[in-house]
């Protein structure tokens, strides 16, 4: 059997377990930003037409992979409300992985498919011919990394929910290893690897996330306190009450993300309106900014399983005791964050820029003001995502999703694009206009917290 989880007798014993689960999910989340950094840095050595038809199929690429995670997500708050109430853990945590596994397996199959039509999606929103073909090769390739990647983050999220956060952590740091050794053999033909040029980097890509997959599958198989579970055990049966549930739970989810991270693809669309200099300057201040967010990101996911086990053992005060640990860390970590982006603004905007061509100094200085805006909001990226976490752990997904829906589009797209285009704002007016949208998602979800008893959302105490 598992080890069990039990309830902190202490704010302070939660405090202390909740960091313990997240700081390696903290920086797996930092590993993966830098895989996909390596991704950038190599391809950039290539010339921009290749780097701009590798991030067009990535765009593409992350957003369906990004709506599948948030189908394995699902698996954390099942898993860890069936450790919280103890008894049949074991049998409840394999239903709901085998189930994962079919879930995820079925969305990545559309999903892949989909894929394989990128150029001529691209061509219909107008990219020009030559960048769609070099970008659908791209994909040709990529597409295949979807499906390990998915189940990766299937792991993941066992693992964490049974409190092996470094299991994944591990994996990550060699999977970034792993991946700066393939882009640099295969797009240059180094290390007696063979020269695919900017495909190289979509190989490596494919072959990073088996390895990390194979990595974490073995690691399950082996922990024996994970392999009397028998996790793989009759992974051919179905068990179509248990998927109708992890979809009901997962499939909001999904859309929240796809909500977030579309909002966000949206605003570069908008800044392709204006000009290209905000463009850069909005992808410099993204890139920082999303930096920045893996920290309240991993938060969050540890704040899930504290969360979920609370609410399985239908303990009031543990989930009360989990949820504001989780709230605190992130404000106070975003007051750090905020703090770095308003004194050093510049310096930080710099590093992305070569000050020696002509253009970079107005592009810079744009990114400055982004980046002022950036730091007001990092309080609001903090508590959406917790707060949206917290509920998560209560199976709470439905109404945050409308939440999510509310706040991204109607606010920050609908108050962005006014204030860019009716106003001199401009850029900044597209910024202001997300800052808004994420306060508006992260009062609502932190107000649904706040009412938690009152909707019903919580069971009573069991002492």
């Amino acid at each position: 059997m598992p080890t069990l989880p039990t309830a902190p007798r202490s704010t302070r014993e939660e405090a202390a377990a909740t960091f313990a689960l997240a700081w390696p999910l903290i920086l797996s989340n930092l590993a993966a930003n830098a895989i996909t950094t390596t991704d950038v840095l190599m391809l950039g050595r290539l010339g921009p037409e290749p780097l701009a038809a590798a991030a067009l199929a990535v765009n593409l690429y992350n957003l369906l992979l990004l709506t599948g995670v948030g189908l394995s997500v699902a698996i954390s708050p099942m898993i860890a409300g069936a450790l919280g109430r103890r008894k049949g853990a074991a049998r409840d945590s394999r239903r709901s992985f085998r189930m994962g596994l079919w879930l995820v397996t079925f969305y990545a199959t559309i999903a892949t498919a989909l894929l394989a039509f990128a150029e001529p999606l691209f061509l219909l929103l107008g990219q020009e011919p030559k960048l769609s073909r070099d970008a659908g090769e791209f994909m040709d390739v990529l597409q295949w990394a979807l499906w390990p990647t998915l189940l990766g983050f299937l792991m993941r999220n066992l693992l964490t929910a049974f409190s092996r956060a470094w299991v994944p952590l591990v994996v990550a740091l060699g999977g970034v290893a792993l991946n700066a050794f393939l882009n640099y053999g295969l797009i240059f033909g180094h290390f007696g690897l063979p020269r695919l040029g900017f495909e190289g980097s979509a190989f490596a890509t494919v072959i990073t996330n088996i390895a990390m997959l194979a990595l974490m599958v073995l690691a399950a198989a082996r922990l024996p306190r994970l392999r009397m579970m028998h996790l793989f055990g009759h992974w051919w049966r179905a068990d179509w009450p248990r998927f109708k549930e992890l979809a009901k739970l997962g499939i909001p989810i999904s859309l929240t993300w796809s909500f977030e991270v579309g909002v966000f693809s949206a605003a570069v669309v908008l800044m392709g309106l204006i000009d290209t200099t905000s463009v850069a300057a909005h992808v410099i201040a993204l890139q920082l900014a999303a930096l920045m967010f893996m920290v309240p990101l991993g938060l969050s996911q540890a704040a899930t399983v504290r969360v979920g086990y609370g609410h399985g053992a239908r303990d009031l005060l543990w989930v009360t005791r989990a949820g504001r640990v989780a709230i605190a860390f992130a404000l106070v970590f975003s007051l750090a964050s905020a703090a770095i982006m308003w004194l050093f603004p510049g310096w930080l905007a710099a590093l992305f820029l070569d000050m020696s061509k002509p253009d970079s100094a107005a592009v810079l200085a744009l990114a400055v003001q982004f980046l002022l805006i950036a730091a007001v909001f990092q309080f609001a990226d903090g508590a959406q995502v917790v707060g949206a976490s917290i509920l998560r752990g209560l199976h709470d997904t439905r109404v945050p999703m409308f939440f999510a829906a509310f706040g991204y589009w109607a606010v920050g797209i609908g108050v962005g694009a006014w204030l860019a285009f009716e106003t001199p704002l401009r850029g900044r007016g597209i910024w202001i206009g997300l800052a808004l949208g994420l306060a508006i998602v992260a009062v609502l979800m932190l107000w649904r917290w706040s009412r938690r008893e009152k909707l019903g959302l919580v069971s009573a105490a069991a002492h």
